[in-house]
């Protein structure tokens, strides 16, 4: 079983276009892709997570 694609923050605020503190801000509030903690303490985000966070906010855009 392959694993899931993770991708390095810097790698995911370079995709949505945006600064790290809008994105911890955005994750405050509950609405930034999941992040994942690695046992070597770096963050990761599923492409996944980041594909179904973008579908979210296509369909909030369309509403």
């Amino acid at each position: 079983m392959a694993r899931p694609k993770m991708l390095k923050l810097p790698e995911v605020l370079k995709e949505i276009d945006m600064s790290r503190a809008a994105f911890y801000r955005m994750r405050a509030r509950g609405q930034a892709p999941r992040l994942q903690k690695l046992p070597n303490g770096h963050l990761r985000v599923s492409r996944a997570d980041l594909d179904a966070w973008w579908e979210r906010c296509g369909q909030r855009a369309a509403a």
